[in-house]
């Protein structure tokens, strides 16, 4: 299993501060990400857009790099790889 860290009102849809989904080395976030959406529906509207990108002010981190920056949701999870589910956030 790997552990996915969840902040703000990602919370509130998960009921907590962490996801746990199945796991294999080398496992793209697009399928990862499934598997959040298996679990809990309501993200898949936060996450991506109809035509299944990720969300402009959604950030995924993989070790604190956004995938936008990566291989996007093609980008290859690691054992040791800390993942992380950012949404949109407003203020000032």
């Amino acid at each position: 299993m790997k552990e996915i860290k969840v902040f703000a009102t990602f919370r509130e849809i998960c009921d907590g501060k962490t996801i746990q989904v199945p796991f294999e080395h080398g496992r793209l976030i697009g399928s990862i990400l499934d598997d959040v959406i298996s679990q809990f529906p309501a993200m898949e509207e936060e996450i991506f857009t109809p035509d299944r990108t990720v969300k402009q002010h959604v950030h995924v981190f993989i070790n604190g790099r956004n995938i936008i920056h990566l291989e996007g949701l093609e980008t290859a999870v690691h054992d040791e790889d800390e993942l992380a589910l950012f949404p949109p956030v407003a203020g000032g």
